[in-house]
């Protein structure tokens, strides 16, 4: 009888939120998983990176809330391992920083199953450098001392208050916001200045973070005033007294803002990327999707005697792209294309062509159906044959201009567009508690997929960014309140999130 084989276990530092500082190899590995075990401090844009038929395992550890026990937990990492699986501890920060993983390794490493640790970004270094805070600095302090603040209910913190005054070096408090009074009363017992600057910041690295720069006396106060909540962290020494002149985070053009993108999941990274270069959290919950109709026959008989058109005129990105895929699938390149003209419907579809060196004849200043349409019938010379390719759903008005002009056209159906119907569960999550500032829709369909997916919506409630007027049309008739990019690009988009 054949044994089976033992996995692997990988324990994973995802950082303190931001995507961006998911570590190379910590992505990789998460690509790779067949079974993730995940705490609710992970980020939303991490837990989007675990592949989608992978096994997720929620256990839900907060500071001060665990939704499955630590030995659970260590439980089924083992379970889990033994049934021959490829198994990744997803942790927020380090797993090594406070994050119990020395503890969940033991078990592991009774039974012999194999292990590797991949270090994590911690929130101690990085939450205070994105609050403008040098954790040191040669002018202030030589040393930095992590301390957790985290204790069983009801119990004052394990700290020698005393010899954390006496090294004067900067001090970060982890998981301390429940503690954050007796931390205070406690430095101030061992003899630190009522006026040492301290600052506290909640929800580092996210486009929720807040920051409170206050001192060691009236910590407990203000803090309690500004509402602070977990996960949070707190910074005491002179380093906190250079947060202002060192801000950079909160400067960002989309510092703050969350953007939920409906852009089918193979064209969400672009937007999406845009909105994090910029200090946005990007959200990515694909609305739809495009599939290529097989067994095109009319489609096929086009490119046959491609040569016989005149114009080819494109509505989407996807109609260019089918175009292509079928003209390589076919042995044909574009060289193919050679005499013919080019109409697109905006930038981002010309931008296709004008990455294989294809330039563009026509696109209207409007970016819409109509205007494409017309614009063609005042450019076209007299008996020029146009072949459009498009969505099977396009819009009439192009067939009603084009009739009316007596243009010669044909007008061939190469893609359809479905509603996506395995979205992000992590996204939608945030979107359903309305945890996210916009929603950015780059056509109709897109607010129909997002008006599908996520009926019980109250749609009042959402602020729409919206590439054209058909668009911002579709998303009005759902209540919802609309902000329209002056031009149909996404570069266009992310100026009018800013400008809000």
């Amino acid at each position: 009888m054949e044994q089976k084989r033992t996995g692997k276990v990988w324990l994973v530092g995802a950082g303190p939120s931001d995507a961006g500082l998911l570590t190379v190899k910590g992505l990789r590995v998460l690509q790779n998983a067949e079974v993730v075990i995940y705490d609710k401090l992970v980020g939303i844009e991490i837990l989007n990176l675990i592949p989608k038929d992978a096994k997720k395992i929620d256990v839900g550890k907060l500071p001060t809330y665990h939704r499955i026990p630590q030995d659970e937990i260590n439980r089924i990492l083992l379970e889990e391992a033994l049934e021959g699986r490829t198994v990744v501890r997803l942790k927020g920060g380090d797993p090594f920083m406070f994050g119990r993983g020395g503890e969940e390794l033991e078990l592991l490493h009774e039974h012999q199953v194999p292990f590797e640790v991949v270090p994590g970004v911690t929130s101690a270094i990085a939450v205070p450098a994105y609050a403008g805070i040098p954790v040191t600095h040669r002018d202030f302090c030589s040393s930095l001392h992590i301390i957790t603040g985290h204790t069983k209910e009801g119990e004052t913190p394990n700290i020698d208050f005393q010899a954390a005054v006496n090294m004067k070096g900067t001090l970060v408090f982890l998981m301390g916001v429940s503690a954050i009074e007796s931390i205070s009363e406690g430095l101030l017992d061992a003899g630190m200045a009522s006026d040492m600057p301290a600052a506290v910041i909640e929800r580092g690295t996210t486009a929720r973070q807040r920051k409170l720069l206050t001192t060691v006396g009236n910590l407990p106060g203000d803090a309690a005033k500004a509402e602070i909540r977990n996960p949070s962290v707190i910074v005491i020494g002179q380093v906190c007294s250079l947060s202002e002149n060192f801000e950079w985070a909160g400067e960002r053009p989309l510092a703050g803002k969350r953007v939920v993108v409906t852009r089918p999941e193979k064209l969400n990274s672009v937007l999406s990327q845009k909105v994090r270069d910029l200090g946005g959290e990007a959200l990515e919950f694909p609305c739809i999707q495009t599939r290529p109709i097989s067994d095109n026959k009319a489609f096929n008989a086009a490119l046959e005697r491609i040569k016989e058109y005149n114009w080819l005129v494109f509505s989407s990105a996807a109609g260019v792209e089918v175009l292509f895929d079928r003209m390589l699938e076919t042995g044909r390149d574009i060289r193919d294309l050679y005499g013919i003209k080019i109409a697109v419907i905006g930038a981002g579809t010309a931008k296709v062509f004008t990455q294989r060196g294809i330039r563009i004849e026509y696109m209207p200043e409007s970016y819409n159906v109509a205007s494409l349409a017309s614009g063609l019938v005042n450019v076209l010379a007299p008996g020029e044959k146009v072949l459009v390719l498009r969505a099977r759903e396009g819009s009439e008005d192009l067939n009603r201009i084009f009739d009316q002009a007596a243009i010669c056209y044909e007008d061939i159906p190469v893609y359809d567009t479905f509603y996506e119907s395995d979205s992000n569960i992590f996204a939608k999550e945030a979107i359903l508690s309305y945890d996210f500032d916009y929603a950015a829709f780059t056509s109709a369909s897109t607010v129909g997929g997002f008006v599908n997916a996520l009926p019980q919506l109250n749609f009042e409630k959402v602020t729409a960014v919206c590439i054209g007027e058909e668009t911002a049309k579709a998303a009005r008739s759902h209540g919802m309140k609309c902000v329209v990019a002056e031009k149909a690009t996404l570069d266009s988009m992310i100026e009018a999130i800013a400008q809000e």
